[in-house]
């Protein structure tokens, strides 16, 4: 299974969550309710948003997409993850770990894109209200987020193809529940010195440009925000985009927390509990939060589940006149 050293290493050895290993099950509970709670939700805000007329807006559009990119980085993620936790350790192929790595810098990236084109929307709703609607309109948004995909798409291409290059011939130990970027070139035998350059440079388009938008629009909006002279209206204003405004806090800071910080004062247990937040709570808090603070979207439940609940009943007296 595993060579010697100065030949090839064809699998990885995940660690896992060692030190907490006596209470492996109920941890796997834990992460098991999580990633079923988890798919969900998310699913949840795909079905309304495809089904309720009124959430037929562009940024009920880019949020399905969101639940949608959150189902992806989860999935990818949790399976193997359980595994994992539940055996207090588990192997992965050179190939399946570098696979992984390009879906989850799929995923985060496509997400960082969308939180970007949600403050666009904002922006325009708030600053620019008089041409919403005839700059958001379907045909735009769907451009929008098909670039998002796509660039993503690319984007991590040519950071995973150099990755695929390198050579493992050393330790084919890695202390994490998944196969993260940093990890795995510690491990390589090979100079890594320009995938580094690489990621450093893709950065820029994935994290840095995105948040520097969206906090500038974000300054514009709560701007425009103070000048509105009802306190009604201000508050209105505000609730639009408060969900989106936490959700783009939650994941970009635990995006700065994990590669902004540095991490040679943090232990391998604390980087495991930061990598958790966006591996797993982004993606099971961002359905939480648009549905709690979302008026609209308890309405569409709502509605939904009363015609849902109506149709079971039909459903079922029509068997019972049948019989």
């Amino acid at each position: 299974m595993f060579q010697e050293n100065q030949t090839t290493v064809t699998e990885f050895l995940l660690l896992g969550f060692q030190s907490l290993r006596s209470f492996n099950v109920a941890i796997f509970i834990l992460f098991l309710v999580i990633y079923i709670i988890t798919l969900a939700g998310n699913l949840l805000i795909i079905i309304l948003v495809s089904t309720s007329q009124s959430l037929k807006s562009p940024m009920y559009f880019f949020l399905c997409h969101l639940s949608l990119s959150d189902m992806l980085l989860t999935t990818n993620i949790a399976p193997n993850m359980l595994h994992v936790v539940l055996n207090g350790g588990g192997t992965i192929h050179v190939t399946g770990c570098i696979t992984q790595i390009y879906f989850f810098g799929v995923s985060t990236s496509t997400e960082t894109f969308l939180l970007t084109l949600m403050s666009l929307d904002r922006y325009l709703a708030i600053c620019n209200p008089l041409h919403y609607t005839s700059i958001m309109d379907f045909r735009l948004c769907l451009q929008l987020v098909t670039w998002s995909w796509l660039i993503a798409f690319l984007l991590i291409i040519a950071m995973v193809i150099p990755v695929s290059q390198l050579q493992f011939c050393g330790p084919h130990i890695i202390d994490h529940y998944f196969c993260d970027f940093d990890p795995l070139l510690k491990l390589s035998c090979s100079d890594t010195s320009i995938v580094k350059l690489g990621d450093i440079i893709l950065t820029l388009p994935i994290v840095l440009f995105p948040f520097v938008f969206i906090t500038s629009t974000y300054v514009s909006i709560f701007l425009t925000i103070l000048r509105i002279p009802s306190t009604t209206g201000r508050q209105k204003a505000f609730s639009t985009c408060s969900s989106h405004l936490m959700v783009v806090g939650t994941y970009y800071g635990t995006l700065i927390a994990i590669y902004m910080i540095p991490s040679k004062g943090h232990s391998f247990n604390v980087n495991k509990v930061l990598s958790l937040l966006y591996t797993v709570g982004t993606p099971l808090f961002n359905p939480i939060i648009y549905s709690l603070r979302n008026q609209e979207i308890k309405l569409a439940l709502m509605k939904y589940t009363y015609i849902r609940s109506s149709s079971s009943i039909l459903i079922k007296l029509n068997r019972e006149s049948s019989t």
